[in-house]
């Protein structure tokens, strides 16, 4: 296949997998000191140091690259997506399957990332990629297991036959909102966890708040359109297992910092594209339109937008109103 990759984040990780595969791999980025960089080293030492990037990888700054692929790949952080997407619409072909590996939602819209390029992209088909895959490791030919989705499951199909290897796996889902939706939400359980390991607070409390962040996150994705059973599948809960726990994660690393006691802005700056900081307040108006219960993502938009100490935070979710776990999963 001819794929061309936007981004060269994640995007290098996925070039490197399937240049091994076989595949003609053309990636871009407008960062032209980036392409320099790994061009002069033979690797993106920045985010895969010690991971070899094949000279057969052709790596650009010019948009029009994406004219005649047969897979175009978006690897784009959330607030670049739809400004990426408008520069390339004009050399796309409509017979280009399109595929968005980011996760997150537009600021300002709180659309999900596939809309954002239908909306710039029309005639094409769309799909999504999500579950646990970080760059680190997927570049490693670590073994990986993902999810394919879109609302036309023959071009998920067409992804999922052209793109899987012998360390990459993928499985099909129909539910194209709830994998978008969850791969989406589960980042802001990540930082929050990210935080309580920088307070050093342990393995119970860390356990306590992926179990009732997973709670709280499924039943504001079921308010959102997505299937419940989703947040039990890779896009879900093994998306937010490998975000919640990895030092790969960049949420994870920022909220260490943050538990340490740097500002949420500037534990952001120092570790790059956090997108559950992007993301927390979209999540936050979201749930509180829809009129769902959010307790951990509330106090995380308090930590991270208003100031309060993580400390408080946790001494106020810890003191809530006793209840009863099942009977709350869907409404506490």
């Amino acid at each position: 296949m001819k794929i061309t990759i936007l981004g060269c984040g994640f995007g290098t990780a996925l070039a490197v997998l399937w240049n091994k595969a076989g595949h003609e791999i053309t990636a871009w980025t407008k960062n032209t000191e980036e392409i320099a960089d790994i061009l002069r080293c033979g690797e993106h030492k920045r985010l895969l140091p010690g991971v070899a990037v094949s000279n057969r990888i052709t790596f650009t700054s010019d948009i029009s690259c994406v004219s005649g692929a047969d897979i175009l790949v978006f690897a784009i952080p959330s607030p670049g997506v739809r400004s990426v997407a408008r520069l390339a619409a004009p050399y796309i072909s409509r017979n280009t399957v399109v595929l968005n590996v980011g996760k997150g939602f537009e600021e300002g819209s709180a659309k999900r990332l596939s809309q954002v390029i239908a909306e710039e992209m029309p005639e094409n088909r769309i799909a999504i990629m999500a579950g646990p895959c970080h760059a680190e490791e997927v570049a490693r030919g670590i073994p990986t297991t993902v999810v394919m989705s879109s609302a036309d499951m023959s071009a998920a199909e067409y992804l999922q036959e052209s793109l899987q290897t012998d360390t990459f796996r993928i499985y099909g889902n129909s539910d194209t909102a709830g994998c978008e939706i969850a791969a989406a939400l589960k980042n802001p359980i990540a930082l929050s966890c990210g935080i309580i390991e920088g307070m050093k607070l342990g393995d119970n409390t860390i356990a306590s708040l992926m179990t009732r962040g997973l709670a709280e996150i499924t039943r504001l994705g079921a308010a959102m359109g997505a299937k419940w059973e989703t947040f039990t599948g890779l896009a879900g809960v093994g998306d937010l297992i490998v975000t919640c726990t990895s030092k790969h994660s960049r949420n994870h690393r920022a909220g260490i910092l943050i538990g340490e006691g740097m500002n949420a802005a500037d534990a952001v700056a120092n570790v790059g594209t956090v997108e559950g900081y992007n993301n927390c307040g979209i999540v936050h108006k979201t749930a509180t339109a829809l009129g769902v219960k959010s307790p951990i993502i509330d106090e995380l938009y308090k930590v991270c937008f208003e100031g309060k100490a993580p400390a408080n935070s946790v001494h106020d979710l810890m003191g809530r109103p006793q209840t009863h776990e099942r009977e709350t999963y869907w409404n506490n």
